[in-house]
């Protein structure tokens, strides 16, 4: 880890470089506190030694200007001083410096609280790449609030593959793909993302997890990354107020713009997590929930909620549905019952 020590006087800077190169770091130095700025800016150590009395620039201004700096901020700063005054120290404190040590010093002292503060450091950063992780991973899928939970407590979420109960959502726009033979594509582009933004704002109102837009269509899951008990009733009430939102949409449209989503909704276990590289991945989930999901979308007309016998039995003492019988679905050997969505129950 790397060490700035910020220091004029030549013995006390030669010692506390060779103190801490002894204990294996990697240490910088500066003679003046605008030398020691221009280094932090620069290099971005770990850890600054500083002291109080400098030339230039003080070591309170110092450490002033690096706590206003956002990429700078979060460097921890070690105060040396001659002064013994508690002024002096709570003056330092107060302007953000982490710790406050008194010369002369003994070495071991210096070097255990350089070891402390460069632990605490490495155990915020840490904390600080899971809170990126999960904003990075999450902030265009879900709803803000559940980022907030997720943030509040990131143990709550397994970013690798794992084992999960999930209701898997698919939506696509009937008939986009004749429309887009003779639309003009300006035209294409501003009707599909209408259409796309109901039924993604629809997901998020209800506290689903976009997963991902598949050209004219959407995949949603419910109940991940944070567990919902009613996740299949969250998919539902999606669904339709999807249904409702696009109805209103389509009195500002041409006819010929007209269409309707095919819905298809499943519950059941499938592997959720991060598929890709390390450079490029996607939050998803796999497996034969999601296939049959899809598949049921695929079955449906324009219009149409259609959701499976396992999804039905969740939802079942909330909704109005019609059962449609068994269905043989693409890619599947046993047909499947499926029920058809027509509203809440009163």
């Amino acid at each position: 880890m790397k060490i700035l020590v910020i220091e004029d006087n030549k013995d006390s800077r030669q010692l506390v470089v060779d103190i801490l190169t002894m204990q294996g770091y990697d240490v910088l130095s500066a003679v003046d506190g605008l030398d020691g700025l221009a280094a932090a800016q620069a290099e971005t150590p770990d850890l600054i030694v500083l002291d109080v009395n400098l030339p230039k620039l003080s070591g309170f201004e110092v450490c002033e200007r690096l706590k206003a700096d956002p990429d700078l901020s979060r460097i921890p700063i070690l105060m040396l001083t001659a002064l013994s005054e508690i002024d002096d120290r709570v003056q330092g404190l107060g302007l953000g410096a982490e710790d406050y040590l008194t010369k002369p010093f003994n070495p071991r002292e210096l070097a255990a609280r350089v070891e402390v503060r460069l632990r605490a450091k490495q155990e915020s950063d840490h904390l600080r790449a899971a809170r990126d992780q999960i904003l990075q991973t999450f902030e265009h899928y879900v709803a803000a609030t559940v980022v907030e939970q997720l943030l509040d407590d990131p143990t709550k979420v397994a970013l690798g593959g794992h084992m999960h109960t999930v209701t898997a959502f698919f939506a696509d726009l009937e008939g986009f793909t004749t429309l887009s033979e003779y639309a003009d594509p300006e035209t294409l582009f501003t009707v599909l993302n209408g259409y796309l933004s109901l039924i993604a704002d629809a997901v998020i109102e209800n506290r689903g997890t976009l997963d991902k837009f598949l050209g004219d269509g959407v995949m949603a899951l419910f109940n991940a990354p944070l567990p919902q008990p009613d996740h299949a009733l969250h998919a539902v009430k999606a669904a339709l107020a999807a249904q409702t939102q696009v109805q209103a949409y389509q009195q500002s449209l041409p006819e010929k713009l007209r269409l309707n989503f095919r819905i298809g909704i499943h519950t059941g276990e499938a592997i959720v997590g991060n598929v890709g590289t390390s450079r490029l991945r996607n939050y998803t989930a796999i497996g034969d929930t999601i296939n049959t999901a899809s598949r049921l979308e695929k079955t449906g007309m324009g219009g149409q909620i259609l959701i499976s016998d396992e999804t039905y039995q969740q939802v079942r003492n909330h909704i109005e549905a019609k059962k449609l019988g068994n269905r043989a679905l693409k890619g599947r050997e046993m047909p499947i019952l499926i029920y058809e969505v027509m509203e809440m129950k009163e």
